[in-house]
């Protein structure tokens, strides 16, 4: 009797740890997928030459923080066992009487929007590749704020990989003349502005990415609501952003103005940006993340090269991307110690 207990209970966690092997690789295979599209897509929406005004990228930043709130109600209704007064109550005690609480959530909202913005702007000037593999400067801003908010301590490796990072990414922005006609052909500006908006991005992900962590550790407060928290404050800054930047072409043409399928791909695709990163923090671990990093830098180059036709890559080129991808996988490594450490 005891004999087939032990064997159940052997079986159930070995189920159990299968399911999370395959759980995490799922996660990070959406993660390639969601990061790796997204760029694509929204490099090829911003470029494609159409009759008629082009879509506002601030309307569409507002619609993707507004679909983030209901997918993540959806979730929180999961959590509910699928109980709307469970969800209601969950809700109400949550967000509504905890204002202060809630009110904590708009520093980072109106940077992620800020950035969200930035992204569209970037890749209106940016091919693909160029701008994936500098937009891993992120994991220089963030870990410079994790030490400075968190006090967070760095590793030699996580430092040394700091500084390899900064060197590909300026090996990859090194200027080419093979690469100005292609850039000038497809680009709708320049890549100098491009180049700006994707610091300033890197700039703001890092310090609200690191703010949102702290603020996460301090409560119990589930992701899903936390998101709500962030996706309310969001579309608020977003509506803000729309009427003030581009209040006179949204009264001409109107809120959905050069609207098309593949701008709802890009819409739908930033929304859940958020809660694929989510269920990777949950499930996978540096070195995973790094690959599928790494993945994506890969994809987008050869797609940026092949289909939108709008790279042409260098050695140069080349080896800032792989001094970038070498970084990524030795930020997220982490050193065991070689058997017992000998006491003085």
């Amino acid at each position: 009797m005891g004999k087939k207990l032990e064997n159940r209970r052997k079986n159930k966690k070995e189920k159990s740890q299968e399911m999370s092997a395959n759980l995490k690789y799922l996660s990070l295979g959406i993660l390639v997928f969601q990061t790796t599209s997204l760029v694509l897509t929204m490099r090829y929406s911003r470029t494609l030459k159409e009759e008629g005004p082009r879509y506002l990228s601030s309307t569409a930043v507002v619609i993707a923080e507004l679909l983030k709130i209901l997918a993540c109600v959806l979730l929180v209704y999961k959590d509910s066992k699928c109980n709307l007064r469970t969800l209601n109550r969950v809700l109400h005690d949550e967000i509504l009487n905890k204002p202060m609480e809630t009110l904590k959530l708009a520093i980072p909202s109106g940077i992620y929007t800020l950035q969200n913005n930035l992204l569209y702007v970037a890749l209106s000037n940016l091919d693909a590749a160029t701008y994936q593999v500098t937009y891993q400067l992120k994991i220089l801003t963030t870990a410079l704020f994790s030490v400075s908010m968190l006090s967070k301590k760095l590793g030699v490796y996580q430092w040394l990989s700091l500084v390899i990072l900064m060197t590909g990414v300026a090996f990859v922005q090194w200027p080419s003349d093979s690469q100005a006609t292609p850039a000038k052909e497809h680009s709708a500006g320049s890549q100098f502005v491009g180049l700006i908006a994707v610091l300033i991005a890197c700039f703001s992900s890092g310090f609200a990415g690191v703010y949102f962590e702290k603020i996460l550790k301090e409560t119990k407060q589930s992701v899903w609501i936390r998101n709500i928290q962030l996706g309310f404050f969001g579309s608020i800054f977003g509506l803000m952003g729309v009427y003030i930047y581009d209040g006179e072409q949204l009264s001409k043409n109107g809120f959905f103005q050069g609207y098309n399928k593949l701008t709802w791909v890009v819409v739908v695709l930033q929304a859940l940006g958020g809660l694929v990163i989510a269920a990777v923090i949950k499930y996978a671990d540096n070195i995973l993340k790094g690959f599928a990093t790494s993945l994506s830098i890969i994809l987008s180059t050869l797609i940026s090269y092949f289909w939108l036709q709008d790279f042409v890559p260098t050695s140069v080129f080349f080896f800032g991307a792989i001094l970038v991808i070498a970084a990524t996988f030795l930020y997220g490594y982490d050193p065991k110690p070689a058997g017992n450490p000998i006491k003085a």
